[in-house]
């Protein structure tokens, strides 16, 4: 008679052998479900990496457990664990049956549930064969991708078997690692990877070091002012270097040359003094100092009083001799005529050819022979 199993139920074992058959509903939006084996210790751990029995490891070093391939039964699918009570060591104090999720998460999985079938020799075989027990392993949040559904264990010189449906959410491998096993590059689990290579620390940037400014250009000394020369002093001497006879303009000086034949010379041109000498001589002439410029400028400084603006802050203009002045304010205002306009001018005559008049006497070249 089978047994229906809830949660946390158990049952006494007669069989010296059990076969714990995992059947699920396939289909294009179910993942793929693999069934395992973990053989544990009075610690509730396993004694080596070899006590995992699973599709990668399918029988243990006894051959006392093993991974069956998947089979397909009329519309569903099973994946099968078996397992030799009789003949296990005593120091395996209990027999773990799992399940996993391959690409998908139990809540997608329909139609899960664990069959036990009495596996002793002169047992009819399971498709024959009612189960000793069925239990429903239902997820309690849909999100598992790994399931304990039940266990085999020892109570006294018998076995019994409990039906569990713990879940969790880190897949095989941390079912797996939970109880012990060492899980390395076999599995390919992502996790197991980022864990076993540590991330490489990245050496500090040095940090920038700020750049020297220049240091900025110190402005030209000005030149002093030309000191006035006194009265009846009589001018330098002209040299080779170029000579101011003006301000400069933007306090820059330029050279100033009244002979455009001569542009070296910068001293103004005047008439002969000795009466009958013709021609035009160099005379020196009195040149008029500079005027005091701001210190670092080179430009004149402002005089100490502006000279005063007239009216309303505009020049006024002169007065012409014989034109029309414009209007003090705004624009040249059209005078419009106030007496009577003159009288249009009369028509001129049309002009007739004369009948009588006769070109004159063509020359001979023209003349009929």
């Amino acid at each position: 008679m089978t047994q229906a199993m809830l949660k946390g139920s158990n049952i006494p074992l007669e069989a010296t052998a059990i076969r714990a058959v995992l059947r699920w509903t396939p289909g294009t939006d179910v993942p793929d479900v693999d069934a395992s084996a973990l053989l544990l210790g009075p610690d509730d751990r396993v004694r080596s990496d070899e006590d995992f029995v699973f599709y990668n490891q399918p029988q243990h070093p006894s051959g006392l457990v093993r991974h069956l391939p998947k089979k397909p039964n009329q519309d569903t699918l099973t994946d099968t664990i078996e397992a030799e009570l009789i003949g296990l060591q005593p120091e395996v104090r209990r027999v773990v049956i799992a399940a996993s999720a391959d690409g998908g998460t139990f809540g997608q999985v329909r139609d899960l549930s664990l069959l036990l079938y009495d596996a002793s020799p002169g047992a009819p075989d399971a498709p024959d064969a009612e189960p000793v027990a069925i239990f429903a392993v239902l997820p309690d949040t849909g999100k598992e991708t790994a399931l304990i559904c039940g266990e085999v264990y020892r109570r006294g010189d018998g076995w019994k078997f409990r039906a569990l449906g713990q879940g969790y959410e880190s897949g095989l491998v941390g079912l797996a690692t939970q109880y012990g096993i060492s899980v390395e590059d076999g599995e390919g689990a992502p996790e197991d990877d980022a864990a076993a290579e540590p991330e490489a620390i990245a050496a500090p940037e040095p940090a920038a070091v700020p750049e020297t400014p220049a240091p900025a250009p110190e402005p030209a000394a000005a030149a002093p002012p030309a000191p006035a020369s006194a009265p009846g002093t009589p001018p330098p001497a002209p040299s080779d270097a170029t000579t101011q006879a003006h301000p400069p303009a933007y306090g820059y000086p330029h050279p100033v040359s009244p002979d455009p034949w001569d542009p070296q010379r910068t001293q103004p041109m005047h008439p002969a003094a000795a009466q009958g000498d013709s021609g035009y001589a160099y005379v020196p002439s009195q040149v008029p100092p500079l005027p005091p410029q701001a210190p670092g400028t080179g430009y004149p400084q402002p005089p100490a009083q502006a000279p005063a603006q007239p009216g309303y802050g505009y020049p006024q203009p002169q007065p012409g001799y014989g034109y029309p002045q414009p209007p003090a304010y705004g624009y040249p205002q059209q005078v419009q005529p106030t007496g009577p306009l003159p009288p249009p001018p009369p028509p001129i005559p049309a002009q007739v050819p004369d009948p009588h008049f006769v070109l004159p006497p063509q020359g001979p070249q023209f003349q009929n022979r």
